[in-house]
């Protein structure tokens, strides 16, 4: 079976070439044109290697790598830029990447390189390791933020994707650790505590939870709590992730919420 290749550069003569050039080689190739798109994909299917330009729109080659890393996804990583300084390619090395050919580049080397890459990857997988992908999922009155991303979002599954670790379930609670969420009630509590929570602050907590361990970019979290129309405002998001910081911490909780630098936020127990 052939190794399965995803390619994401806005580039599209750039995407086409690697495209074909990968294809006479034997690899089954998946391509992207913007980092939504590439996220989108990388979650719901599994790939041998990912080769990501950085200075992609909506979301950049290091950032897409970023997030693909705090969701625990190892697959490897080849990172194409114009940017060839030393602090960009130890800014890409740092975010996860596996290597980094600056552009231009000459085809042969990059075959080589992704080579290398794969022999690295068949070296360190354990023997029966699943990397299967998984999908955000969204409350059920949200449709999910990918299905507006892009036109190639689209192809993203309809019905969310079960996920272990992600917050249990008991009737309509949603639970992690000792924090509970009733969407049908829209009530949260924190052991025996409940939180006094606005309606945005409990749409962004129980999206959160739905989605436990798994890292949210901005874009996804804006249009699912603010709605697909809504530009995006960083500031504001992080101002309504501080409001339900200190209102879980009045109960005593511990900081339930990661912040993934120049990315986004993630739910994950203490």
């Amino acid at each position: 079976m052939p190794e399965r290749v995803l390619v994401a550069d806005d580039d599209r003569a750039v995407r086409e070439a690697v495209e074909r050039a990968l294809e006479l080689e034997g690899y089954d190739v998946v391509t992207a044109g913007d980092g939504v798109e590439t996220l989108v994909l990388a979650r719901r299917d599994s790939f041998s290697a990912l080769i990501l330009d950085v200075m992609m729109p909506h979301i950049d080659g290091v950032a897409v790598c970023r997030v693909l890393r705090a969701d625990g996804d190892r697959t490897p990583v080849l990172l194409l830029t114009a940017r060839a300084g030393v602090p960009d390619r130890a800014d890409g090395l740092d975010a996860g990447a596996d290597d980094y050919l600056p552009k231009p580049f000459e085809v042969p080397e990059l075959l080589a390189r992704l080579r290398a890459l794969l022999r690295r990857a068949a070296l360190t997988a354990p023997p029966a390791a699943s990397t299967s992908p998984t999908s955000p999922t969204w409350p059920a009155s949200s449709a999910s933020p990918a299905s507006s991303a892009s036109p190639a979002s689209s192809a993203s599954p309809a019905s969310p994707a079960s996920r272990a670790g992600q917050g249990e379930r008991a009737g309509d609670l949603l639970r992690m650790a000792s924090l509970r969420v009733s969407p049908g009630t829209r009530r949260a509590w924190w052991g025996a505590a409940e939180l006094r929570l606005t309606r945005t602050e409990f749409d962004l907590l129980e999206l959160l939870v739905r989605n436990e361990g798994l890292v949210l970019d901005h874009a996804e979290i804006y249009r699912t709590v603010w709605g697909s129309d809504a530009a995006v405002d960083a500031k504001n998001l992080a101002g309504y992730v501080g409001y339900l910081r200190r209102k879980l911490a009045e109960t005593g909780a511990p900081d339930l919420i990661r912040t993934v630098r120049g990315v986004g936020y993630a739910a994950r127990r203490p």
